[in-house]
């Protein structure tokens, strides 16, 4: 928000025989507002998603790929690697980046008790905000492992299930090509799409990004990311 200072110009009093009058300031200009206008959202979009991080050695290599090519992704964070790397999820954070909920050890939420649940959750949540500065709204479940009672669950916790629309299938290393491949043709507007700078090795993940990124970005896509 800029204030503009109004200019108050100097009242000078000629002399006179008779005695003087008080003289009475102008009062200063209103202060002009200006407020800056919201970069608005692409109509055309997707999002990108990467899970399972943070990870010492592919997060930064994603990182400075998504800043190369002026894009905003989302990243579902297991709780333990937070823990591991906070200064990686700081980093996220402050390159205008999402940082959400994937569960603290990446277990499937369909196999544990209510009490483990808000456990993996709550724990990923306090690491996340400590970094942060705020709690997370989403929550990935790990393998996309949904059901009645999970949904019941995050709900209870205040948490939105996010899952995918287009799979990149890149945690099986099928090659650069092939992840490139995977993502364009099944992509449309809306799409989330799933990839991983965590969990493994992601070096053909990192190798596909360039590609992908500059493929949408020709086809008119931009990039929004999520909270819920």
């Amino acid at each position: 928000m800029m204030l503009v200072s109004a200019v108050i110009g100097t009242v000078v009093v000629a002399a006179a025989k008779s005695p003087a009058q008080p003289v009475t300031p102008t009062p200063p200009a209103a202060a002009a507002v200006v407020t800056p206008k919201p970069t608005p959202l692409p109509t055309k979009y997707v999002v990108l998603t990467f899970d399972d991080g943070p990870d010492a050695e592919y997060t930064p290599k994603v990182l400075d790929v998504l800043a190369k090519y002026d894009a905003k992704a989302t990243f579902f964070e297991v709780g333990q690697n937070v823990r591991k790397h906070p200064e990686l999820t700081k980093r996220i954070h402050d390159a205008g980046h999402s940082v959400q909920n994937h569960t603290w050890d990446h277990s499937d939420l369909r196999k544990l008790t209510a009490a483990k649940f808000q456990q993996e959750v709550s724990s990923t949540d306090q690491a996340i905000r400590a970094q942060t500065g705020s709690t997370p709204t989403c929550l990935r479940p790990p393998y996309g492992g949904v059901s009645a009672t999970v949904r019941q669950r995050a709900r209870q916790l205040g948490k939105g299930l996010v899952v995918w629309t287009v799979d990149s299938r890149d945690w099986t290393k099928p090659g650069t090509a092939a992840i490139v491949q995977r993502v364009l043709k099944n992509v449309h507007s809306g799409s989330v799409i799933l990839m991983h700078d965590g969990g493994g090795n992601r070096a053909q993940t990192v190798a596909a990004l360039p590609a992908i990124l500059t493929a949408l970005k020709a086809q008119g896509y931009g990039f929004r990311t999520l909270s819920c």
